[in-house]
């Protein structure tokens, strides 16, 4: 298999649904028919180059702490200064420029509610400016798994998507919580990963894969594998799309939207009136910004949202972009 050929299924193949077993990376070896050292050579390099953040577990918002979006209107001379700021704090996993009169949106997570209210008020303080805090209400749909073979699979019409509001956080013992600690640097690129894990934990190889599986199967993890950079892929272009929904109704408007094809995260927030009037929230990707626009006048007109006030946030500036810190 030629290089290019391999990253491409590296990269496509293997975002959800990775092997849990003692010798993964042998059983993608095998699916992909080449040697082990090569897929682990392979997953390395696009991990050096920027196009993997690493191989492992995206949790569930809020579902082993406390998570919010944020956002703050600064004035433009100030926002590179105070998005260095915001950025110093380990618990912003992600810090964008938008292009709107708030113009700096971050996510913090923290292992409590506590934590993340003593994050987000130490953030106020140094910076010096208000925030609006939003956190998640209800979730539709939410991967960021990225189709590089343009099919984007949707459930069929009256199939649901796994759509919930909020669960309360899962309590950890002492073991969740350094397993947590471990997965949150990614699997280790070696032939038992999940042995090197354990060692660090001391504790059984097989009690850390049963753990992981167990977390996949309550949707505490929400899929496990190679965990993508969208931006160093292509996909340079994305816009936070906003709605002004009625509440008896925007649930039903959020489940049409999160089976459209080509929008990766689709949830409810809370308003903040008068200063923010949107509680239907999602996310489209693409790899020009036409692309993008086009399909959000499709979606308006498909999914007969005209009625809706709304609001289209490009990215423009990418000030931070990690995997979340729960411990």
């Amino acid at each position: 298999m030629r290089e290019g050929a391999l990253d491409f299924r590296l990269l496509n193949e293997f975002q959800r649904d990775f092997p849990l077993c003692s010798a993964p990376f042998a059983e993608l070896a095998c699916r992909l028919g080449v040697p082990e050292g090569t897929v682990l050579r392979g997953l390395e390099a696009l991990r050096r180059e920027g196009k993997i953040a690493r191989v492992g577990a995206v949790f569930a918002p809020k579902r082993i702490g406390a998570s919010t979006l944020a956002a703050m209107a600064v004035p433009p001379a100030k926002l590179a200064a105070i998005a260095e700021v915001v950025n110093r704090f380990p618990e912003v996993n992600h810090n964008y420029e938008r292009e709107h009169r708030y113009n700096l949106w971050f996510v913090v997570t923290a292992g409590s509610e506590g934590r993340l209210e003593a994050a987000l008020a130490a953030i106020e303080q140094a910076v010096g400016w208000p925030m609006l805090r939003l956190p998640l209400l209800h979730e539709y749909h939410i991967d960021l798994g990225f189709a590089l073979d343009g099919r984007d699979e949707r459930p069929t019409r009256g199939a649901t998507l796994h759509s919930h509001a909020f669960i309360p956080p899962t309590p950890l013992d002492e073991d969740g919580r350094r397993l947590v600690m471990v997965l949150q640097e990614g699997l280790p690129l070696f032939i038992r990963p999940f042995a090197v894990l354990a060692s660090r934990l001391r504790c059984d190889e097989g009690e850390v894969i049963e753990r992981i599986r167990r977390w996949c199967a309550e949707g505490i993890i929400k899929r496990f594998g190679v965990i993508v950079r969208h931006h160093e892929l292509g996909y340079t272009a994305n816009a936070m799309l906003v709605h002004d929904v009625p509440d008896a109704g925007v649930d039903e408007v959020g489940e049409r939207l999160a089976r459209a094809g080509g929008v990766t995260l689709c949830y409810r927030r809370p308003r903040v009136p008068p200063e923010w009037r949107y509680n239907l929230f999602c996310m489209i990707h693409g790899q020009a910004r036409a692309q993008v626009e086009a399909r959000i006048a499709e979606l308006r007109v498909q999914l007969k949202l005209s009625d809706y006030a709304c609001d289209t946030l490009f990215s423009l500036t990418r000030f931070k972009q990690g995997g979340a810190r729960y411990a």
